[in-house]
């Protein structure tokens, strides 16, 4: 979800398909449900989101939320989205609206949706005094069930595609995705010796000098689930129930630092303080010294600090 006062083109996903509701979508939906009406709710850079008001078995008003994308990166995205909220629901289910489904339109094969309860947000972030706390109990609730890191689906950032291949070290996994952003740029806006330094200096130094002594002289990193995309347009305030809320999911089972990431920029509303009282509840990590190098390293993975051109 996104400001539209900050997003000027328009929409790629044509309005019509969140007009009615479709028979792949209804199919979804809890048995005895009866819908009420379909109404526009929100916004998205890439994607339609509505609210989808029905009646339940019990004549209980009840609401769901439809995103729809479309085409085969549609499709993988809003496959991203299904699975990576259905990873964070079941570590931490108050802080996340239930997913209930995925799918493809059945009048338009080419459009795509994700499907999940409804929350009525707030325009507020949540507060220092609950927000980092709840994420620090997800992260110590999202082991890795495999114990490697990684995803076992590809996620989106936006529509660029993440490499979630599961790996079984910190340093591989991050590497392989910050290689693959580099390889986007470079498709993106051709060679650049400049670029090409950069990427040297990252891959070849600085990931082994921050990232390996975390998995060496007895350390290990154990992967936890992260949101992904953790940064203040990623989360609201529940309207009933006054509690966090996050949304717009591209999960990995990752250092649980990476999740800080997106609080570092002073621009965020979230920032420098949520870190502070985060690491009161999930302490550093060891080297304890390096915590502030890590989390400028983790920064140049974040849409939220990567190049706008990148995205486009």
């Amino acid at each position: 979800m996104t400001d539209p006062s900050i997003w000027d083109q328009e929409i790629a996903v044509l309005e019509h398909v969140i007009l009615c509701v479709d028979d792949h979508v209804l199919e979804k939906l809890p048995p005895g449900s009866t819908v009420l009406g379909i109404y526009p709710q929100g916004t998205s850079y890439w994607t339609r989101t509505a609210e989808i008001k029905t009646t339940n078995a019990q004549n209980n008003a009840v609401s769901f939320f439809l995103k729809v994308s479309q085409g085969d990166n549609g499709k993988g995205m809003m496959h991203s989205e299904f699975h990576s909220m259905t990873a964070l629901y079941h570590a931490l289910p108050e802080l996340v609206p239930k997913p209930l489904a995925w799918g493809t339109y059945n009048d338009h094969p080419d459009t795509h949706f994700f499907l999940c309860h409804f929350h009525a947000m707030t325009n507020d972030i949540p507060s220092t005094a609950n927000s980092p706390k709840m994420v620090a109990r997800l992260h110590k609730n999202g082991v890795s069930p495999t114990g490697k890191f990684g995803f076992p689906v590809t996620t989106y950032q936006g529509r660029l595609a993440q490499d979630t291949m599961e790996c079984d070290t910190w340093e591989e996994s991050f590497s392989r995705a910050i290689d693959g952003l580099f390889r986007a740029e470079e498709e993106a806006q051709g060679p650049d010796e400049e670029m090409a330094e950069l990427r040297r200096g990252i891959m070849e130094t600085v990931i082994p000098r921050l990232l390996r002594p975390l998995e060496t002289g007895g350390r290990r990193v154990i992967p936890r689930l992260v949101h992904g995309d953790l940064w203040d347009g990623n989360t609201s305030v529940d309207a009933t129930t006054g509690l966090p809320i996050i949304f717009d999911a591209c999960s990995s089972y990752a250092h649980h630092e990476y999740e800080l990431a997106p609080w570092r920029p002073r621009r965020h509303k979230i920032s420098k303080p949520y870190v502070t009282e985060y690491l009161r509840h999930f302490p550093v990590s060891e080297p304890a010294a390096d915590f502030d190098d890590r989390n400028a390293l983790y920064c140049v993975s974040v849409p939220a600090t990567r190049p706008i051109h990148i995205l486009l």
